[in-house]
């Protein structure tokens, strides 16, 4: 979501702008997927539709690391981390009360990512990278130590406890949808990716072609070696699958952001023109905004149409599409005659 702020760099990188709308409609299919009961199934496009499920997710989080880190060479560290800090507090409200509806939010993870990620900010490039390595170290570390299993209902998605202490803290760092050990990495890594040249053609090129390369060895190591190891326990520890999230899962959704992030950016100098890029860009800026709309108003239609159960992967598909091009047509609409969000503009309103 874009919650930082605009700082004397980002504002002429529209192509960030293309990287969050598109990691939105990414986020968007995921969801209405299970939203609609579409979840499985055979064929190319279960395939591609299946390739996003924590690689979209994972692309919003190193996005907001990238604002956040180009937020705070605008100013002071110390003044964006006042800023973060009350902007997690919007988050995590915002979060709570969408986890009433949509027991997937993400905001409320969010709002502790930021927390994290604004104390780490005055860190070196290679302190950060070390907390990447820790966060993952800790999650292998956690998973051979306690149930993963705690709580959930796989059946159901249903997860008995959340709004006790201990279900709280266990869901929010260690067995939730995003949990922050290993997934304020994302954050960390976004924070890294900031402190590059990012107009530089030549980082966007690295960028994109590392970011693919990483997607690819992770993807092919976990196969790999998942078809020569019996021991299933063992597997899991392998795996590129966001649940649950483990080393080569965080390869690959760094992996995924970075090359979008570079593909995006590479196509920067025509982003803002009035073209297709020029129509999506305002949706990647208010992004928040269509967050919960996604939410509020896209499922809610989902269940009165009655959409929300044993639907195909094409009617899933075809649903989330439609939903994204009608946000992005109330995006351009809106920001013709607004700087900012409707959300966005609450956020500003409340926590500066």
């Amino acid at each position: 979501m874009t919650t930082h702020l605009t700082s004397p760099h980002s504002d002429r990188l529209h192509g960030l702008d293309l990287a969050r709308f598109l990691a939105f409609v990414g986020m968007v299919i995921v969801n209405f997927q299970i939203v609609m009961g579409a979840e499985g199934g055979a064929g190319l496009l279960a395939t591609l539709t299946t390739g996003l499920e924590g690689r979209a997710a994972a692309s919003f989080v190193v996005l907001a690391g990238i604002g956040l880190g180009l937020s705070a060479r605008r100013g002071s560290i110390r003044s964006t981390l006042g800023l973060t800090l009350r902007r997690a507090v919007f988050l995590m409200a915002a979060g709570l009360i969408n986890m009433l509806i949509f027991p997937a939010d993400i905001l409320h993870y969010y709002a502790v990512y930021f927390l994290f990620g604004a104390f780490l900010l005055p860190m070196g490039t290679a302190a950060l990278m070390a907390v990447i390595v820790a966060l993952n170290l800790a999650a292998v570390a956690l998973i051979l130590i306690l149930d993963y299993d705690a709580g959930w209902n796989w059946q159901t998605y249903g997860y008995d406890g959340f709004w006790t202490p201990t279900g709280f803290v266990r869901n929010l760092f260690f067995n939730g949808w995003h949990p922050v050990v290993p997934w304020l990495g994302f954050l960390v890594f976004g924070i890294v990716l900031s402190r590059l040249t990012l107009a530089d053609r030549r980082i966007q090129v690295a960028l994109a072609g590392l970011g693919a390369l990483g997607l690819i060895v992770a993807s092919g190591l976990s196969r790999a070696v998942s078809r020569s190891v019996a021991d299933s326990e063992l597997a899991l520890l392998l795996t590129t699958s966001p649940i649950p999230p483990m080393p080569l899962y965080t390869l690959a959704g760094m992996g995924a952001a970075s090359a979008l992030t570079g593909l995006c950016l590479l196509l920067n100098p025509t982003a803002r023109g009035s073209g297709l890029l020029g129509w999506v860009a305002p949706a990647g800026r208010q992004t928040l905004t269509l967050y919960i709309a996604h939410i509020v108003i896209g499922m809610g239609l989902l269940e009165a149409l009655r959409l929300t159960e044993n639907q195909s992967t094409a009617t899933a598909l075809f649903a989330s599409l439609v939903f994204c091009a009608a946000a992005a047509t109330f995006a351009w609409l809106w920001s013709r005659r607004f700087r900012r969000g409707p959300v966005e503009a609450l956020m500003r309103r409340l926590a500066g």
